[in-house]
C-alpha cells in the first residue's frame, strides 16, 4: 500500500510539472525573478527594490490580465505609482529631507488601512462579480486591498508592513495555484519567508537606531 501511495504521488507531481511547462510563459518567469529580487532588496532596505519593482509590476499587468485576475492586474498600476512615491520617500522622507528610517505603524494608519480594506473589498468585489468575468472577485479584491495597505506602509518604512504581507501571501499561494500560475504561486510561498526575514531585519534596525539615539534633553 505505501508503494502505491508513493507511486500515485509521483504521478500527481509529474502531471503538475507537465501542466506547469505547458501553461507557463517566459513573461511570467521574468516577472517571477524580478518580483523575488525586489522583495529581497526591500527586506535588505536597498533602494534598488523600487526600480526592480517597476519592471516586475509592468510584466505582471499582462500576466494577471491573461488569468482574469483583474483586481490584481489593476493593482500593478497602483504599485507602479507607489514605487515611484516610495523611491522618493526612502531617499528624502526623513527629517530635513534625509533618508527615511524604520518606524512603527501609527494607530491612525491602522484604522485608515482597515477601513480602506473593508470598503475596497466589498465595493470592488461587487463590481467585479456583477460586471466582469473575474475569477474569485471578493477574494481577489481582499488580497488587492491588503497589498495596497502593505505597500503604502512599506513606502513609509513602517515595520508592520511585513506582517500584512505575510497575511496576504498566505492567501495568494493557493489562489494563484488554483489559477494555474504555478511559478507565481511558488514565488508567493518564497515571499512568506522573505516577509519574515524582512520583519526581523527591519525590527533589528529600528531597535538599533532607537538605542543609538541620544536621550532627549529637558
Amino acid at each position: 500500500m505505501p508503494v502505491l501511495v508513493f507511486a500515485s504521488l509521483l504521478l500527481d507531481i509529474s502531471a503538475s510539472f507537465a501542466q506547469y511547462l505547458h501553461t507557463t510563459t517566459p513573461l511570467e518567469l521574468v516577472a517571477v525573478v524580478t518580483g523575488f529580487a525586489c522583495v529581497w532588496l526591500a527586506a535588505r532596505e536597498a533602494i534598488w527594490n523600487f526600480p526592480v519593482a517597476l519592471v516586475s509590476c509592468l510584466l505582471y499587468i499582462f500576466v494577471y490580465y491573461r488569468a482574469r485576475l483583474y483586481s490584481d492586474c489593476y493593482l500593478q498600476v497602483l504599485f507602479i505609482a507607489l514605487s515611484l512615491y516610495g523611491w522618493y520617500e526612502w531617499l528624502y522622507g526623513g527629517r530635513g529631507k534625509t533618508e527615511l528610517g524604520v518606524t512603527p505603524t501609527t494607530g491612525r494608519e491602522w484604522l485608515a488601512g482597515a477601513a480602506f480594506a473593508v470598503v475596497f473589498t466589498l465595493g470592488f468585489g461587487y463590481y467585479l462579480r456583477h460586471h466582469t468575468d473575474a475569477s474569485l472577485p471578493y477574494l481577489d479584491s481582499f488580497t488587492t486591498a491588503g497589498s495596497i495597505v502593505a505597500q503604502y506602509l512599506l513606502t513609509r518604512k513602517r515595520l508592520e508592513n511585513w506582517l500584512l504581507w505575510i497575511l496576504v501571501d498566505i492567501i495568494y499561494v493557493p489562489v494563484l495555484w488554483y489559477k494555474e500560475l504555478y511559478p507565481t504561486s511558488l514565488l508567493y510561498a518564497l515571499y512568506l519567508g522573505l516577509a519574515a526575514y524582512g520583519y526581523r531585519e527591519w525590527r533589528r534596525d529600528m531597535l538599533t537606531t532607537l538605542t543609538a539615539s541620544p536621550p532627549a534633553t529637558a
